[in-house]
């Protein structure tokens, strides 16, 4: 069984009705908070704009929320689809504690339908086998303080969905000085909005493209929620938080689409937010795209700092000068990259140029981190 979507397209909405997992109570079902019932005996979930309308015993189009008992119910609580140790920049986040580990994790399922999803067979899993791993927010703090982490991750899929769990863990993270990251569409209502945030101390936020078209026809969401989403980060929030836009041949790379994206960031959330272009490869269902010329990452970049922004990157591609950091007032390179290695790094122990003075705009410490490009996957068995 699946759930009703309002206003989700008809493949949207298919998705949804193929979820058939049953639903019971066990160790990973929590009860939640932001959902209402409905007159005629259904609840909806109010997490995100979607407002799924549940029957007994049916999951919306996120998978892992779902109504049991005539409530909202998370059915995912401590567990993952897997835990990996990574260099911040990969997230992306250039200008959050650069050149740190993070332990980064994520669950199944998600509140999106991209047709160009990257991690498909994460977020479009309808399966538990992909949960084999368990941890709660102590063990992973454990994890990651044995680990050597800065932070913690919430990633692969949209943490959004798993909002009760992820709170948990950024609550216990930043009793022990770890910090929470959020890898996120933005896609949330209000009112979950603020208590997730509220616990986050840095995200990245995958603008998808710039018109309510582009995210109808291949993500079945609007684009408006995510606009107040970044609006909300940049002006009633400290979180740290950058942007990333995967660019798609034909799809959102014009000319046009860029020049405006990047004047709304420019005028709404100052030359000071970070963006990241990234390159699209064929992927879920769309795989008779080609995979995004270097070119337009250049163009996209060249676009975003002639429009006033200040930090711009280009991803996906070995492009060194895309990848670094540089002043924005005489134009040395602060921080040098090549992938997610650190090549160079001319910041001042308060983050600032060495030859101007002008600060960069960030979360730094008087060094970088050493981690480089490593990837390690970990068991958090080993922890528990």
């Amino acid at each position: 069984m699946g759930s009703t979507p309002g206003d989700a397209p008809a493949e949207a909405l298919s998705m949804a009705e193929s979820s058939d997992a049953p639903v019971s109570w066990g160790p990973d079902v929590v009860r939640t908070r932001y959902w209402h019932a409905l007159e005629d005996g259904r609840v909806q979930c109010d997490v995100c704009p979607r407002a799924c309308r549940l029957r007994e015993g049916q999951r919306g189009l996120c998978f892992v929320r779902a109504n049991l008992d005539g409530q909202v119910v998370l059915t995912t609580y401590g567990r993952s689809s897997g835990f990996c140790v990574d260099p911040i920049e990969k997230k992306p986040l250039n200008h959050f504690l650069p050149g740190t580990p993070v332990l980064s994790f994520g669950t199944a399922g998600c509140n999106l339908a991209c047709k160009f999803c990257q991690n498909w067979d994460i977020s479009k899993s309808r399966e538990f086998d992909t949960l084999a791993d368990r941890a709660s927010p102590q063990v992973l703090v454990r994890a990651a303080q044995a680990l050597g982490c800065r932070s913690v991750a919430f990633t692969y899929n949209d943490p959004v969905i798993f909002l009760e769990y992820a709170v948990d863990v950024a609550r216990a993270c930043r009793e022990h000085g770890i910090r929470s990251v959020a890898v996120t569409a933005g896609y949330v209502c209000d009112e979950p909005r603020r208590e997730f945030f509220a616990h986050m101390d840095a995200a990245n936020v995958d603008l998808k493209g710039f018109t309510e078209r582009f995210y109808r026809k291949l993500t079945g969401a609007h684009l408006q929620p995510v606009l107040d989403t970044l609006r909300y980060l940049r002006h009633e929030t400290s979180v740290w938080f950058e942007i990333t836009t995967l660019l798609i041949p034909g799809e959102n790379d014009s000319d046009a689409e860029l020049e405006a994206m990047t004047a709304w960031v420019a005028d709404n959330l100052g030359p000071d937010v970070p963006m990241h272009f990234t390159a699209f490869h064929p992927d879920w269902k769309m795989t008779d795209i080609p995979p995004t010329p270097p070119e337009t990452l250049a163009r996209a970049r060249c676009i975003a700092l002639r429009n006033g922004l200040r930090y711009v990157y280009t991803g996906n591609v070995r492009d060194e000068e895309g990848d670094s950091t540089y002043c924005h007032e005489c134009g040395r390179r602060l921080i040098g990259r090549d992938w997610y290695v650190i090549t160079d790094w001319s910041l001042t122990a308060d983050g600032r140029c060495p030859d101007c003075g002008t600060a960069c705009a960030g979360v730094f410490e008087a060094r970088p981190g050493t981690w480089g490009a490593r990837r390690l996957p970990v068991r958090l068995a080993a922890f528990a």
